[in-house]
């Protein structure tokens, strides 16, 4: 059965469809021992030989699901060029899974890793707006004004945030802590929500 090479590594394990067709475009993707570089290109997985970085990829029979704690300091990828640690490193080295979505460097919590590109597909695609709770903490505190413009989506320059759920969790002189839940799942996007409205994300936990 003929399918195209984006999803054909997904299923395979080796990285997200998006992810895959980044591979493709840095030229690290061949096929029957050519490069290539477009998208779109449809393989026969019983037939063609599949490449990555020199190394054929076969579909993986088992699917494998991952749920883990992500710790700060630590990023979401398969290996980083700054050597920092990886959350692969937190699992065995011969399991082959990969994120779903991701967690910035300074932020912990849910973190999925599996070789289910079909379920990644789903739980990631902005189309299906599957909800994403987090929890955060800022400071200086902010007025209720403030979050409702935040609730109802903002144009932060490099992109525009959709309307959101912001619930006040506790508060003090000097922080508050609120619990948000979105469907997107944009570079930094919270951090950047409270930017916008003059407050400093101190700590950011992915609850579900």
């Amino acid at each position: 059965m003929e399918m195209r090479v984006q999803k054909f590594l997904a299923e395979a394990g080796i990285a997200s469809r998006r992810a895959a067709e980044k591979m493709i475009e840095e030229g690290k993707v061949s096929v029957n021992g050519a490069l290539i570089t477009t998208q779109g290109l449809k393989i026969d997985p019983s037939v063609d030989v599949v490449e990555v970085d020199g190394k054929r990829v076969e579909i993986v029979t088992q699917l494998k699901y991952y749920m883990l704690h992500k710790p700060v300091l630590c990023v979401t990828t398969a290996s980083d060029e700054n050597g920092r640690k990886t959350v692969l490193e937190m699992l065995p080295s011969d399991v082959r899974v990969y994120p779903v979505g991701r967690l910035d460097y300074m932020s912990s919590g849910l973190l999925l890793l599996t070789n289910d590109g079909d379920l990644t597909y789903k739980l990631t695609h902005p189309k299906h707006e599957i909800d994403k709770r987090y929890e955060a903490v800022i400071k200086p505190p902010v007025s209720e004004e403030a979050i409702e413009l935040l609730r109802n989506g903002v144009d932060l320059e490099i992109y525009e945030t959709s309307p959101c759920q912001i619930k006040k969790i506790s508060e003090n002189e000097r922080t508050q802590r609120y619990e948000v839940t979105l469907h997107e799942g944009k570079n930094r996007q919270i951090r950047r929500m409270f930017d916008h409205i003059g407050a400093k994300v101190i700590e950011l936990q992915r609850l579900s």
